[in-house]
């Protein structure tokens, strides 16, 4: 996904478009466009290996305006996830179509009801 990023010039460190084998150094700012968001990060610390979301978190800090962070939010709260097929998984069948409708017609029961209750 992050090489898929840098190749749609989505990624860029210190103003550079950067490819996906660009080495990054600590005090290196990094610039994302995710889903029609601009997300910026500083990056603070390497980490040799491979670590969690939690243990990474700490190795950058975030300088994403709160203008746009608070944009990000609204779009996101209270929203599941978006729906999406793997490339070349082609037309769902109807057999997943009724899975598919019969899933949303629960899932937003569940949210209506919730919302009268409030």
């Amino acid at each position: 996904m992050a090489a898929d990023a840098c190749r749609n010039n989505r990624v860029r460190v210190n103003e550079i478009i950067a490819k996906p084998s660009h080495l990054l150094t600590p005090g290196d700012v990094i610039h994302i466009k995710k889903n029609g968001f601009n997300l910026t990060y500083k990056v603070l610390q390497l980490l040799d290996k491979r670590v969690s979301a939690s243990l990474a978190a700490p190795c950058l800090e975030d300088l994403t305006p709160p203008e746009e962070l608070n944009k990000y939010r609204e779009w996101f709260v209270g929203k599941s996830g978006v729906e999406y097929r793997e490339k070349g998984d082609g037309r769902p069948t109807k057999k997943d179509r009724r899975e598919i409708d019969e899933f949303k017609s629960f899932y937003f029961e569940i949210d209506d009801i919730i919302e009268d209750k409030i």
